[in-house]
């Protein structure tokens, strides 16, 4: 199947070249772009799109989240705590989810982020109620029916408030079940090759809720299977507390302590790192999911990501919903480059350089930057368009690419994910959100109408 995506207005690559090109065209086979070019191409095609009008960039990459939050938003309880508060109390709601609350709220995080410009993103289910496994299963199930592209990491939690960790027992779990449903999910699911739509990775969830032993148990696991690796670090000033009293080291030391600074590594958030951490973190060519709304919300700090760029791989993160609360990925791409503005200048950071982040930064922190992140020949066919022509673009058309950061898009106009048309005039095909939007509702209710 040949798809012809013809009359550009405006096309970011995102490849070596950058290059900014004007009345273009894509050509797609299958669900790989074959061609990049600018005028009328004259080949014989199977389908064709007109996007007259439109601004077209690769696809967002979503570096870190937590999906079944999405059922926790704005809850009262929750709305003004700190995090190591806000954790304790909403483990006690977190406790009574299962696989229908796994599965609706994937589609619920996975579909307000396609319509907001995600054509890949990862998941950090980190918590298994009373040992119930299959949930993670139901994730996945939920994540091929959208069509996203999916790099999901299995978590884990298994030191618990008895041992001296912060999560109730109810969340945890015994360090070899982890292990074995660590090789299990991997064994089922990861596939290595080049345009995989389902990769696994293996995510202990913080310094705080797990052990040294089973940090290090995970470093083999990845070696041996070839997975990457990912957790929580230096996201507020509390976990360096901790991380001080406990192991008698800050964040970043204690993870080169348990081998995990290493490049199959990234991390979400590094708020709170010293110039030594920095360079540490570059040296060993680790990656970075920066949360700016998470950060802002439960007023964790800002990370020094004009510090940190150009020395290790950033991409960007909604984070989950009960700390973000949305799903809206534009409005992530506006706060990060804002927020470092606050901190150190309006000249600190541009629209373009968190693009990037957004697009091939995230790929690179992915390791998939061989074949998403850039509209190039050979890549994968994922990327989105945004209508230039819409009230909230009018007037900001000097710079049809930053306007999309400085100004408020609202949602893409179209998506592309391998080579497939998911989004059309701001409507995902094929699915009925209003009715997804009160399976969710139903659910939350339930969820939280249950005792704590």
């Amino acid at each position: 199947m040949r798809k012809l995506f013809k009359n550009i207005e405006y096309l970011a690559t995102f490849d070596k070249e950058k290059r900014k090109l004007k009345n273009a065209y894509i050509l797609v086979e299958d669900n790989v772009i074959k061609e990049v070019g600018t005028g009328d191409y004259e080949g014989e095609v199977d389908e064709v799109y007109d996007l007259d009008s439109m601004l077209v960039l690769p696809g967002f990459v979503n570096t870190h989240h937590h999906f079944y939050q999405t059922l926790f938003r704005n809850v009262k309880g929750a709305q003004n705590a700190k995090l190591f508060d806000w954790l304790v109390f909403l483990y006690e709601r977190w406790k009574y989810i299962d696989e229908e609350a796994t599965y609706v709220s994937t589609l619920t995080a996975v579909y307000e982020m396609m319509k907001t410009g995600v054509t890949t993103t990862t998941d950090h289910l980190y918590l298994f109620p009373y040992g119930n496994n299959a949930i993670f299963d139901s994730e996945i199930e939920a994540a091929k029916r959208t069509g996203v592209r999916f790099h999901p990491t299995r978590g884990s939690m298994s030191l618990s408030k008895k041992d001296g960790g912060l999560p109730p027992d109810s969340v945890v779990q015994r360090e070899d079940e982890i292990i074995e449903e660590s090789i299990r999910l991997i064994k089922k699911y990861h596939d290595p090759s080049k345009y995989s739509m389902l990769r696994i990775a293996l995510a202990p969830c913080s310094p705080f809720s797990v052990t040294p032993e089973l940090m290090r148990e995970s470093v083999k696991i990845a070696e041996e299977y070839d997975v990457l690796l990912h957790t929580h670090l230096a996201e507020t000033l509390d976990e360096e507390k901790f991380c001080l009293e406990k192991f008698g080291k800050r964040p970043v030391d204690y993870m080169e302590e348990l081998g995990w600074l290493n490049p199959r590594v990234w991390f979400a958030h590094l708020v709170h790192l010293s110039d030594e951490d920095i360079e540490k973190l570059a040296k060993n060519d680790v990656g970075m999911a920066h949360c700016p709304a998470s950060n802002m919300r439960l007023g964790s700090g800002i990370a020094p990501v004009v510090k940190m760029k150009g020395k290790i791989r950033i991409g960007i993160a909604v984070d989950g919903s009960a700390s973000n609360d949305t799903n809206n990925f534009f409005q992530e791409v506006r706060l990060a480059m804002l927020l470092q503005r606050v901190k150190y200048g309006a000249d600190a950071i541009t629209a373009e350089e968190v693009l990037e982040m957004a697009t091939l930064g995230g790929a690179k922190v992915l390791r998939m930057d061989d074949y998403i992140g850039s509209i190039e020949t050979g890549k994968a066919a994922d990327f989105i368009g945004v209508d230039l022509s819409k009230l909230e673009l009018s007037g900001c058309l000097d710079d049809p690419l930053a306007s999309i950061v400085m100004c408020d898009p609202k949602e893409a106009d179209m998506v592309v994910i391998n080579g497939n048309l998911r989004v059309w005039r701001g409507e995902v095909i094929g699915e009925d959100l209003e009715k997804i939007a009160e399976w969710q509702n139903r659910k939350s209710r339930e969820l939280l109408s249950k005792e704590p």
